[in-house]
């Protein structure tokens, strides 16, 4: 105990208060996986969907915790967190259709839907992908007023984020 008072008169209450709280922190997220990962396993049979959650709950405690530790550590720039946060939602709202646009084409080049040379519908529009781009992808138009599929010359320009809504926007 004689060590523990040293301690504190080394580095102060603040700091030790803020060691102990986040280690506590610590103890209780781990506690916390523990719980729900025992449930999980009691819970669910399918090995696959298992899996899934055991990895959703381990990645939700370890980004919690982290925000939880940080707002334990950094209590001083809580304000500027907040003018972030709300200038941000501000830009994501400002910019939705760029960042639904560069989201799709993140889907794009992870999924693969469709890669150039492929004959693809979107809504009304069918035609051969002749060109993907961080926000569009370009068709050939094929159909249309031209009875066969075969192509109408027409160049189609569709926006990157239209692999979200499929054939219903």
């Amino acid at each position: 105990m004689e060590y523990m008072k040293e301690a504190l008169s080394l580095l102060g209450a603040e700091p030790f208060s803020k060691v102990l709280t986040t280690v506590i922190i610590i103890f209780s997220l781990w506690l916390l996986n523990v719980v729900v990962t025992n449930v999980i396993e009691k819970r669910v049979s399918e090995l696959k969907s298992r899996y899934t959650w055991r990895k959703t709950v381990s990645y939700v405690i370890v980004f919690g915790g982290i925000f939880i530790v940080s707002r334990v550590w950094l209590e001083g720039i809580q304000s500027l967190a907040t003018f972030l946060s709300l200038l941000s939602a501000g830009f994501a709202i400002a910019l939705k259709d760029l960042v639904a646009n560069l989201a799709g084409r993140i889907l794009l080049v992870w999924r693969r839907p469709f890669d150039i040379g492929n004959r693809i519908q979107v809504g009304e529009i069918s035609g051969d992908v002749i060109d993907l781009r961080p926000f569009q992808f370009t068709l050939l138009e094929i159909g249309n007023w031209v009875k066969a599929d075969q192509s109408t010359g027409r160049t189609v320009h569709v926006p990157n984020n239209k692999v979200f809504y499929g054939a219903n926007r």
